[in-house]
């Protein structure tokens, strides 16, 4: 029998490159996503379904685990891959688009994953993987928000893996660096208030550093077969860090006291 799994995000970029992966290995494949029927690709593919699911609606999300079941007859694997990132002065943004951050990142991941519990427990099997970045291990600069969730993950990732041990589950986390995807247009909120004077120095030098941060990113492709590997060692490894990127960013700050990377980081962002 082909194993399953989920993934929340898979309209485009790296999710919808882990679906094309995983379904060319065989494997069964619920790709969800908000509007699915604006999707044209993933539908031509055998073993594929395609399922609407927005994180921020419980409703939708426990639709596509029951409809991903029935198709199936079991999940074994969870991708929760949806999320965007939130960038600018803290006080730039409305409580609204805070909460949405949040919500979407964080509470969104716990409600899929707690949805598919009781089915994991019940198989007494299941790999829940988180996809986080190297921003759940270091900040860059007007990144407050968007860090918060992804620490957030890597906390509960983590703590997540004591409880599902119990049963035979296995929590993944995989921290990618930059991806040549359409991240900074697709899934980047942006906010700036040109009023808060003090900010704009700040501003202006992160905007003009942003394009050099993505001269070494990674083929969504690579991530890809990363979280492929997570889903099939079979290893207890709980954290995989994706791109070649990410290991050099990862290494040096693992090397580095606060002040050091902090100072190096600052240089490189022109300040």
């Amino acid at each position: 029998m082909n194993k399953t799994i989920l993934i929340t995000g898979a309209s485009s970029g790296l999710g919808k490159e882990t679906a094309t992966l995983f379904q060319s290995k065989g494997w069964n494949v619920i790709a969800t996503m908000r509007k699915p029927e604006h999707e044209t690709d993933l539908t031509t593919l055998d073993n594929i379904l395609v399922a609407k699911l927005d994180v921020l609606e419980v409703s939708s999300i426990e639709n596509a685990i029951q409809e991903g079941i029935r198709k199936f007859g079991k999940i074994d694997v969870l991708l929760n891959n949806a999320g965007y990132g939130a960038y600018g002065p803290l006080e730039s943004f409305s409580r609204e688009k805070i909460i949405r951050q949040f919500n979407t990142n964080v509470v969104g991941l716990l409600d899929v994953t707690k949805a598919l519990l009781p089915h994991f427990r019940q198989n007494k099997s299941g790999v829940i993987i988180n996809v986080s970045s190297i921003g759940g291990k270091i900040t860059f600069p007007l990144g407050t928000l968007y860090h918060g969730t992804k620490f957030a993950v890597e906390g509960i990732s983590e703590a997540l893996s004591y409880e599902v041990e119990g049963f035979g589950g296995k929590v993944k986390i995989i921290e990618p660096g930059s991806i040549a995807t359409d991240f900074v247009s697709r899934s980047l909120d942006f906010n700036n208030d040109e009023t808060l004077t003090e900010y704009q120095p700040l501003v202006g030098k992160v905007l003009s550093a942003m394009p050099a941060l993505y001269q070494n990113a990674s083929p969504a492709s690579d991530i890809a077969h990363v979280i492929y590997e997570a889903a099939t060692d079979g290893s207890k490894q709980l954290r995989y860090i994706a791109g070649e990127d990410a290991k050099t960013i990862l290494a040096n700050r693992k090397q580095s006291d606060d002040e050091s990377f902090f100072e190096g980081m600052k240089a490189q962002f022109g300040f």
